[in-house]
Formats: structure tokens, sequence, C-alpha cells
């Protein structure tokens, strides 16, 4: 062998050798981007999972606070129109009372919330008051031996109001009562059923 076939035979083998090499470090270099590729992917993937989840529950969360916001704003509006129609439903009952007191049934009713009263009472010693819009009918009314009957300094809205001195105890059969007790208590029933 010549020099130069052992310089072409040193030159193909080191070109082989380095091509070997190279071929070895690309693939371990190829694999290694691959590798990397993959896990950015992985990484990227969650990353826009978690993004994601995060503007659903976003989202989620104001559309609750509007739906909450909808639902005070529907509740205030109609407990304004409850507490209107309450009022008027009201005036309207005040205005049968008013009526009502200018008949002979509403003079029994006196009568009998008087009779009443001085059964409870007993033998003891009773009070009973009056409205001052009443007055006309005290005559009316009858009295015992231990009962006292006044006309009230303050306004009752009808009915009467008795008093056992003895017993502290004070009944209250006053429109005014009754009236300010329904309208305490009263609530509108919603969706219920046609009415014929």
């Amino acid at each position: 062998m010549t020099t130069d076939d052992k310089l072409q035979y040193f030159l193909t083998i080191c070109m082989e050798d380095a091509q070997g090499k190279s071929d070895h470090l690309l693939k371990q270099y190829s694999s290694s981007l691959e590798k990397n590729l993959e896990e950015h992917k992985r990484e990227a993937s969650r990353a826009a999972h978690l993004q994601v989840q995060g503007e659903k529950e976003k989202l989620q969360r104001k559309m609750n606070k509007d739906l909450a916001l909808g639902q005070m704003n529907i509740k205030r509006r109609l407990s304004r129109r409850h507490d209107e129609l309450k009022e008027k439903l009201f005036a309207e009952v005040q205005e049968l009372l008013d009526c009502y007191r200018q008949t002979p049934k509403y003079t029994e009713l006196l009568k009998k919330q008087v009779q009443e009263a001085a059964d409870f009472a007993g033998e003891e010693r009773l009070v009973v008051y009056l409205d001052p819009a009443d007055a006309d009918k005290l005559s009316q009314l009858v009295q015992k031996a231990t009962m006292e009957i006044e006309v009230s300094q303050e306004s009752l809205g009808g009915g009467i109001r008795a008093f056992i001195p003895s017993r502290h105890i004070l009944i209250d059969q006053s429109f005014d009562t009754k009236l300010a007790e329904a309208k305490e208590t009263f609530r509108f029933e919603l969706g219920g059923s046609a009415h014929d």
C-alpha cells in the first residue's frame, strides 16, 4: 500500500468514524429535542387547560353574581309591590270597617265584647274603654255594678279595651290593634290557583 492509499484509507476510516459519531450525536440531539418538544407540548396543554378552567370558573362566578343581583332586584321590586298592594288592601279594609261602625251590627258587637269582658272579670272591678267616636253608644251598653264604661282618650278605631285592675289584665278588642296585628302577619300567597 502506498502512502497515498494509506492516507486514503485513514481518511475513509476517520470519515466513517466521524460520520458515525456525527450520526450518533445527531440522533441523541434529535431524541433530546423530541423529548423537550413532547414535554413542552404537555406543559403548554396543561397550562392551556388550567387557563381555560380558570376562565370557566371566572365566568361562572360572574354569572352567579349577575344572577344573584338580578334575583335581589326582582325580590326588591316584588317586596315594593307587595307593600303597595298591602297598603291598598288595608286602606280598603279600613273603609269597610268605618262603614260597618255605622250599622246596628256594630252596636251588637260592642255589647257582645262588653259582656265577654264582664264574664271574664267575674265579680272583679272592670273598666271598659270605648272609642271616642262611639261615645253615642255608651247609653246602649249594659253595665253591671263592678263595671265602669268610659270613653278613651285615644282612638281605638272601634271595638273596646277592657282592664281588670286587680289582676293587671288588659283585654284588647280594639279594631286598631286587630288591624295592626293582621297587617303585621299578612302575606300574599304567590302562585296560587285560579279563582272562579
